[in-house]
């Protein structure tokens, strides 16, 4: 009796069975992973993953010890702020935790529409719109304002979500060098034939630490016709005289043309998850702007929106910040004695002006080497190879945060030295 339909099949035809291929014989669909990730090692690009014990704070514990973390983007020192953890817990009395569905279905509550309505009156905007992280802004926003017969230009060093967000858009790319606003000039004027046309960076450069020539760059939106979006992820909360970002801090240096620069600016994108202390994505722009990405952004249509609680904990670090504004102040002021210490000590912090100051090394294998030089002399600073930053530019990046005193940055000039030396 055959024991199977195929080899009764068989059977009935008249045909021999073929033999089954035996395990061995058909090769695992992963085994190159092994090879790759020994590849990774060699070039000692491989990340492994690092838990933290207990709260995000300026000192953190690390597999057991304590460390000074200037790995974190919680530039105001909110991510554990009482006032976001209790305005979180009364959102989970009210609605629970999770959302349960995409912001069009049911997933947007009474918190997230709060929250958005903040966001435009913060940053001077018709409308908002929130997006479950900044990465999911970026790469769903590029994709709804250009397509196939557009053209998109952008920084070269612009973040990942923003790369990819162009690659996703199908439009034809167009790279200019970093912050070089006369390269950008030449290729709106040479690359016209086309449809829409967009031009997208970032405000503060997350590992370089420099911002971009905003003013230069909005003027050139305005003459050519073309629709400008800023990331200001790194720069909300912490840029500008009400922490609006970079923008807003062209706009003070120039206050009679602020209204020009600022209406030059199509798209602003944001995020909670770094000064304002909770977690999320956000788009501020024209109601009409917001409409359509509700509509097109498919990674707001297509996503659960993010928990109540995470909108009720932005509000809470908003209000911080329009309440507390020494707290980007000090900060600031932090930072440039930081880079002050570092260049006086012959170390390159490149064109670093804000709270994220590179100590530029060059060969990734000698950053990671210092790196954890570094954390066994108790302090956290990651070092950043390719792919996050272009080969021969890996560095160190110190992130500071408000919480950070000035015995925390003397020492870690001190202990750079010190490991420079030996």
């Amino acid at each position: 009796m055959p024991h199977s339909l195929e080899a009764a099949d068989l059977a009935i035809q008249g045909r021999p069975k073929l033999e089954e291929p035996t395990e061995e014989a058909a090769p695992a669909a992963l085994d190159w992973l092994p090879r790759a990730l020994g590849q990774l090692d060699k070039a000692g690009l491989r990340r492994r993953l690092v838990t933290r014990d207990g709260p995000q704070a300026a000192a953190c514990e690390f597999e057991g010890r304590r460390l000074v973390n200037f790995s974190s983007n919680d530039y105001l020192g909110l991510a554990c702020d009482v006032r976001l953890a209790e305005a979180a817990q009364r959102a989970i009395q009210d609605t629970g935790w999770g959302s349960g569905a995409s912001p069009l279905v049911t997933g947007r509550s009474r918190w997230h529409a709060w929250l958005e309505e903040r966001l435009a009156r913060f940053e001077g905007a018709e409308a908002a719109l929130l997006f479950p992280t900044g990465f999911a802004a970026n790469a769903g926003v590029v994709p709804a304002l250009v397509d196939q017969g557009d053209a998109v230009f952008a920084d070269a060093k612009n973040h990942a979500s923003l790369i990819d967000g162009c690659r996703l858009s199908r439009a034809d790319r167009f790279v200019y060098p970093h912050n070089d606003s006369d390269a950008l000039a030449e290729l709106l004027a040479t690359k016209t034939d086309y449809r829409r046309r967009l031009i997208v960076t970032d405000s503060l450069f997350s590992m370089d630490g420099d911002v971009a020539p905003l003013d230069r760059i909005a003027e050139l939106a305005t003459r050519h016709g073309a629709m400008l979006m800023i990331d200001e992820a790194h720069a909300t909360g912490v840029w500008g005289r009400r922490g609006r970002g970079v923008l807003e801090h062209f706009a003070d240096q120039a206050p009679t043309n602020a209204a020009k620069l600022e209406g030059a600016v199509s798209v602003r994108v944001g995020t909670l998850s770094k000064a304002l202390g909770s977690v999320g994505g956000f788009v501020c722009g024209s109601q009409a702007l917001i409409d359509w990405l509700a509509n097109r952004a498919r990674t707001y249509v297509y996503s659960t929106a993010m928990p109540a609680a995470a909108a009720a904990a932005g509000v809470a670090g908003l209000e911080i910040i329009e309440a507390e504004p020494s707290r980007r102040s000090a900060l600031l002021q932090r930072a440039a004695r930081l880079r002050d210490q570092l260049r006086a000590a012959g170390f390159d912090t490149g064109a670093s002006c804000s709270q994220v100051v590179p100590i530029v090394v060059g060969d990734a294998e000698r950053a990671m080497r210092i790196a954890s030089a570094l954390k066994a002399a108790g302090m956290l600073v990651p070092g950043i190879r390719p792919p996050s930053v272009p080969e021969g530019e890996s560095l160190l990046r110190v992130s500071l945060c408000h919480d950070h005193t000035e015995q925390d940055c003397d020492r870690l000039v001190r202990t750079v030295v010190r490991i420079g030396r030996e």
